[in-house]
């Protein structure tokens, strides 16, 4: 069953939300949780699963997803039909860019067809989540659907912002509502509702047909969840399936996030934190892939003043130096550097960041390859922040890409005190 199924990855979203962490790049290729990337969770959900045939849909600013595929994700052998494989638009169907997500398949129509796949596996790249697709294909296959979609039950005031389903006591799909200001809730359950998770399983033969249909109706938005998946309910059988449902090849920890703002993003990274993740990154046999890092081992050292490192509650990534500076309950990126006095609370930092001497930061999310001078506060005065940085709703701190600090008006010589009763210096500039 699994030698017949092609998987499509969808890959090509703005991403607007997540601005600035998606100015240069993909939301699948945003960075999460100090090693991977966000795509890295549903092409290791593949590979675990055994899905060896994988086209990625990528479309906006995708240089950098692109390289993180050829870097990380060349795993497979093309000898014996395995691939994982970019495919931006190719204008095949028409002249445009992939404009809806039905749309993106039905542009790549041409490798569907001639896959000789029956079964379809149709994925989003942007969720944080471990699943075993394998036994969703076999539920798949044993009920006879048409079309199955994975489903998950969320608070009811949190719905709208999903596809909300209706479901009778078989498990059928009666009802398909895509983000609704209104959503239904689950029978007996006035606080719940069940959504999609925007993971599909088609026929092909019916996936085929359905969507050349959609392409010839002009007021169709080209999307599964606005229009494909209510056009077919009630001529089709469609089931629903349990998200956590699966059992043995993956723990079900029945962790899913959809990472698609500043806030739900930074808090699935602080999940990571808990004395007990909410997912599972440490299955032996269910490991996160990403691209491999040749920095070294990440260290702590005694400053260059005498301070003692701390490390609390945090995550470091290799080649990572935290010499004499404080990193309480935050996630370090690969070749990150911490200098002496400088405290870094509750943050995100991404590759290549450093943090000069006496530096605070508090619920930031530095991107790469910034340079934070020595003496900077951040994080603390919100209103101060907000005329040079992005604030979330809820008050995270988005430092961009590459951003370069002024020079400070008064900056001056590095002055060094050690509290009465401390044998931790403090760093200031006269």
């Amino acid at each position: 069953m699994l030698d017949r199924t092609i998987t499509f990855v969808l890959a090509g979203g703005v991403g607007s939300r997540l601005h600035p962490l998606t100015a240069d790049r993909a939301k699948p290729a945003v960075p999460f949780g100090g090693q991977y990337r966000i795509i890295d969770f549903a092409l290791t959900n593949c590979l675990h699963s055994g899905l060896r045939r994988v086209l990625v849909l990528p479309q906006y600013k995708s240089h950098s997803l692109m390289k993180h595929l050829r870097d990380g994700w060349s795993v497979f052998n093309p000898s014996l039909g395995e691939y994982i494989t970019p495919v931006p638009p190719q204008m095949r169907t028409d002249e445009s860019w992939y404009s809806g997500t039905a749309n993106a398949i039905y542009q790549n129509l041409y490798l569907l067809e001639r896959s000789g796949a029956d079964n379809v596996v149709i994925l989003s790249g942007d969720h944080i989540y471990r699943m075993d697709y394998a036994a969703m294909l076999r539920f798949h296959a044993e009920s006879l659907a048409a079309v199955t979609v994975a489903c998950m039950e969320v608070p009811v005031d949190e719905a709208s912002s999903f596809g909300v389903m209706g479901v009778d006591d078989e498990g059928n799909v009666t009802s398909f509502d895509e983000k609704p200001d209104t959503p239904q809730a689950v029978p007996g359950k006035p606080d719940r509702a069940l959504v999609s998770m925007g993971i599909y399983a088609f026929s092909r033969e019916l996936l085929v047909r359905t969507l050349r249909e959609d392409h010839l109706n002009q007021n169709s938005s080209h999307d599964f969840g606005k229009d494909i998946l209510p056009k077919l309910i009630g001529s089709e059988l469609i089931y629903a399936y349990p998200f956590g449902g699966e059992a043995g090849r993956v723990t079900t920890d029945r962790y899913w996030r959809d990472v698609g703002t500043i806030d739900s993003y930074y808090q699935a990274n602080m999940d990571l934190l808990e004395p007990v993740p909410p997912i599972d990154l440490y299955q032996s046999t269910w490991q996160i892939r990403s691209a491999n890092s040749q920095s070294p081992p990440a260290r702590t050292v005694r400053g260059r003043f005498g301070n003692e490192p701390e490390l609390i509650n945090s995550l470091v990534s290799a080649g990572s130096i935290i010499s004499g500076g404080s990193v309480w309950n935050s996630i370090l990126s690969r070749d990150v550097r911490v200098d002496d006095d400088a405290v870094v609370e509750e943050s995100i930092l991404f590759d290549g960041v450093s943090i000069g001497p006496g530096t605070c930061l508090r619920r930031c999310i530095v991107d790469k390859g910034v340079h934070i001078p020595a003496g900077e506060k951040i994080g603390f005065d919100l209103v101060t922040d907000s005329a040079k940085f992005t604030i979330s709703e809820n008050g995270v701190v988005v430092i961009p890409k590459d951003f370069v600090f002024s020079h400070r008006e008064h900056h001056g010589a590095i002055a060094v005190t050690t509290a009465p009763g401390s044998n931790r210096h403090s760093i200031s500039h006269s």
